[in-house]
């Protein structure tokens, strides 16, 4: 396998940088920013393109890293403006975005190219750091047959888990990271808010609460959401809710009725026996 990669933003530079490392074959890097392309080459320690067609040419698999509104421009472009010695016939073309799925490849099967999503969940937070990939990170793969079964083979190889998913529930699956990532980000400024407002500095919160947020995250991934639960809703304590919602005004109080709601659910699996009629009627009105 010879890997070209197609956008050298985090993604790409993280991925290539992964793979480099691992003493996995990178023909090269391309990027119509000839700086960007340039810094992930050296970073990379592989080389700098800056015809697209020549690293198409010398490489067997193509990695579409680049932001998820123009991968299906660089297929096109992949797809039509190649010369005639330089077709992706028998290549396998992948991209990394988490929202979009293989469908972008648009007559993929046409081209005699195998054609595949593929992604880490994962946060590229930067190009420095984030090449480090764990591995034991969770890779979601559809698409063709020949592509996957590379991308799986290519990926367990380095250690990772690499799940097969359908490709019609792929926008489902992003939201799901999206929430697990982005969206707990906004729980905690929510949370870090609240404390603002009570007389903490934004660093004095972060810091108040750090083993309360990182023992909360650890429990959940050792013994599950519901064993994990702890709190006056899972108490049953409507009294201090009350409270809480009371001290609350506007999008943060609806959050908190919301997430209550929900917390809710996961105290009736924990505590079967506990009566959470009077706390959901409560919720329900509020």
């Amino acid at each position: 396998m010879n890997i070209g990669i197609i956008g050298a933003g985090k993604v790409g530079v993280s991925v290539g940088r992964y793979l480099k490392d691992n003493n996995i074959q990178i023909s090269g890097v391309y990027d119509i920013n000839s700086d960007n392309a340039a810094f992930a080459a050296q970073f990379t320690q592989t080389d700098c393109f800056s015809d697209l067609e020549e690293l198409v040419k010398v490489s067997d698999t193509l990695f579409i890293t680049t932001p998820d509104n123009i991968i299906g421009s660089v297929w096109d472009c992949i797809k039509n403006n190649m010369s005639v010695d330089c077709k992706v016939n028998n290549k396998i073309v992948c991209h990394f975005s988490g929202a979009l799925s293989s469908d972008v490849f648009t007559d993929s099967q046409s081209t005699g190219a195998s054609v595949c999503s593929i992604h880490p969940m994962l946060a590229f937070s930067d190009k420095l750091t984030s090449y480090r990939i764990p591995a034991n990170t969770f890779f979601a793969v559809e698409g063709d047959e020949t592509a996957v079964s590379a991308m799986k083979s290519l990926f367990e190889s380095l250690g990772n888990t690499v799940c097969r998913i359908d490709k019609s529930k792929k926008s489902l699956y992003h939201t799901a990271a999206s929430v697990l990532s982005n969206e707990l980000v906004a729980l905690l400024d929510m949370g870090y808010s609240l404390l603002e407002q009570c007389g903490f500095s934004r660093d004095e919160a972060v810091k108040a609460t750090q083993n309360l947020v990182s023992g909360n995250v650890k429990s959940v991934l050792e013994n599950g959401c519901v064993n994990a639960m702890t709190g006056p809703v899972e108490r049953n304590d409507l009294q201090t809710v009350k409270k809480h919602i009371d001290s609350l005004q506007g999008e943060d109080r609806q959050i908190y009725i919301l997430l209550a709601k929900r917390l809710v659910k996961l105290a009736k699996a924990k505590n079967e026996d506990r009566d959470y009629g009077e706390m959901s009627e409560f919720l329900d009105l509020s």
